[in-house]
């Protein structure tokens, strides 16, 4: 439970900025704010696991969707350079440089589509997720996501744009299937943060 007082005082600040912080982590998915109840740390479970990279692979693939007819060599360029920072920080296992790579990647694709307003709700559940996963530098997850890219831009540049959503959207599911074994055995109220 939360409370905005204690949190200021423990901190040494006033309230308001406490406030501001709570209602950031809620809108981040990371605090509960129910009407006449106490604020709360929100508690993530095998089933909302799932169900939040549902909503990541709807909300990007839909950027991808959506941009398949704006993809330019620029784009291509941009994403070839993003694709190989992102494989350096996974050999390197340099996790934050990883995960900044990869969202980028995933970025350039959705804004080539136009809608802003999309990769605000992307970047919110790709942080979500990474918080959820704490991810090592070695952990199998990143070959999912640098295979997975890796096709995708060879079939992008080769005017196959349809076989490159279908493989976006593969990784998701192999994505998906890797959480739900690694959860695999919980009871659906485990906690996972």
């Amino acid at each position: 439970m939360l409370k905005d007082g204690a949190i200021a005082k423990r901190l040494g600040v006033s309230i308001t900025p406490v406030r501001e912080a709570i209602t950031q982590l809620a809108m981040e998915g990371l605090v509960d704010l129910a009407p006449n109840r106490p604020r709360r740390v929100t508690h993530i479970t095998h089933k909302s696991a799932l169900e939040l990279i549902d909503v990541m692979e709807l909300l990007s693939c839909a950027g991808l969707q959506w941009a398949l007819d704006n993809l330019t060599e620029e784009t291509f360029a941009r994403l070839r350079t993003e694709l190989a920072k992102f494989v350096a920080a996974r050999d390197a296992q340099d996790v934050p440089a990883a995960l900044e790579t990869g969202a980028e990647f995933s970025r350039i694709l959705i804004l080539a589509g136009g809608n802003r307003e999309l990769q605000r709700h992307v970047d919110l559940v790709v942080n979500r997720t990474a918080r959820l996963l704490a991810l090592t530098g070695d952990d199998p997850i990143w070959e999912i996501w640098v295979a997975g890219y890796t096709e995708m831009m060879e079939l992008l540049e080769d005017g196959q744009r349809r076989a490159a959503l279908d493989r976006y959207h593969k990784i998701y599911a192999d994505y998906r299937e890797l959480l739900d074994e690694r959860l695999l055995g919980r009871s659906v109220d485990t906690r996972l943060v």
